[in-house]
């Protein structure tokens, strides 16, 4: 209890001690409050009430009334029920210390980010391992016994730091869930995750051959990550791998630039589209050695673009189908992304695809 509150206590019980004894509240009804007499004369009565027996109860009174008005709210109540009434206290006004007062909050995350776990630098010794040389703990168990495919679409809360404790990057601290397929990120997090089930949180140390290796503007070596699996999506399976993925057959016809194509689903439609027309289409490629890089199919959304947004092999080789029509194309290099990779993962040299042109949605 503070100074402020002891004392007006302490004045509460004054003014209630004499309140209880004022020989006003025990005078009949209809008797005059006054300290002077009724009688004719109008000469004091020796017999009449003082004046102060009057004011100590008045004063009493508002001293009651300013040290309620004053009191803070029961600090445990508002702990114990979740009400807001620990929250009414004054900010001038200290709050009791009690036994059932909640822990003090813990001290906000430095500005660099979410602090490193004290086992960032190494696996502990409980830790379990892959034959690739990926290691991980369980912190929080999953629920179900299903786990996402390579393929399918994830969605993660996530924190990451370099072996020295440095955190380089974190959904947590961005508020918001992070969704991607797990072809799409690199070999740790798409072997990783596999092992992992609904609702699970695991702590990965992802070894450098596994995570961005040497490549500029990325974090270097071992990799420590924390990773919540929230849900996941299964997704199509992806389209069979064409049999003459690896070369053109000889019955496919060929345009002067060197794309070479043949009609795998015909269509009735007559309208092409144009060198700048907007079209949706479906859409899975390969390179020759038959490993799909991209597909609309697998993702179940299909693309729309214009055709003077995308490689030259699609701008020219779309231009020659109609609506409804499914085509393949073996597109060389050059009207591709070049013959050599422009950056690691990304596809080079003929590329294969199958494109089914769903609607042309401008002709211009």
């Amino acid at each position: 209890m503070t100074q402020k509150q002891k004392s007006g206590a302490g004045k509460r019980r004054s003014g209630q001690g004499k309140a209880k004894g004022n020989p006003a509240k025990q005078r009949p009804t209809g008797e005059k409050g006054s300290s002077k007499a009724a009688s004719p004369s109008g000469e004091s009565d020796s017999k009449g009430v003082p004046v102060w027996v009057w004011l100590v109860p008045l004063a009493a009174a508002v001293l009651v009334w300013v040290w309620k008005s004053e009191k803070p709210a029961d600090t445990n109540a508002g702990y114990v029920s979740g009400s807001a009434s620990a929250e009414t206290v004054p900010s001038d006004e200290p709050k009791a210390k009690t036994g059932t007062e909640p822990a003090a909050e813990p001290a906000p995350a430095e500005p660099s980010g979410i602090p490193a776990p004290s086992d960032v630098a190494a696996p502990p010794a409980s830790a379990s391992r892959t034959p690739s040389g990926l290691q991980s703990v369980v912190l929080q168990a999953g629920k179900g016994a299903e786990k996402p495919g390579p393929r399918d679409r994830v969605q993660v809360h996530y924190t990451g730091w370099t072996s020295d404790g440095k955190m380089f990057d974190s959904s947590v601290v961005r508020g918001e869930p992070t969704s991607f397929g797990l072809n799409q990120v690199i070999k740790g997090w798409t072997e990783g995750l596999q092992l992992m089930t609904v609702g699970e949180k695991r702590r990965f140390w992802i070894p450098s051959e596994l995570a961005y290796g040497n490549r500029p503007g990325k974090p270097a070596g071992q990799l420590t990550f924390d990773v919540e699996l929230l849900s996941f999506e299964k997704t199509p399976e992806p389209p069979t791998v064409p049999e003459d993925v690896a070369k053109a057959p000889a019955s496919a016809k060929k345009t002067k630039s060197g794309i070479a194509y043949r009609v795998l689903k015909k269509s009735t439609k007559k309208v092409h589209p144009s060198a700048t027309s907007q079209v949706r289409v479906h859409y899975s490629g390969w390179t020759t050695d038959g490993k799909m890089f991209d597909s609309s199919v697998v993702s179940g959304e299909a693309a729309t673009f214009g055709l003077n947004q995308v490689i030259p092999g699609w701008t020219e080789g779309v231009q020659l189908m109609v609506e409804g029509e499914k085509t393949r194309f073996w597109i060389p290099g050059k009207l591709a992304y070049g013959d050599e990779p422009r950056q690691p993962g990304m596809p080079a040299g003929t590329l294969v695809f199958d494109i089914e042109l769903l609607e042309i949605l401008t002709a211009q």
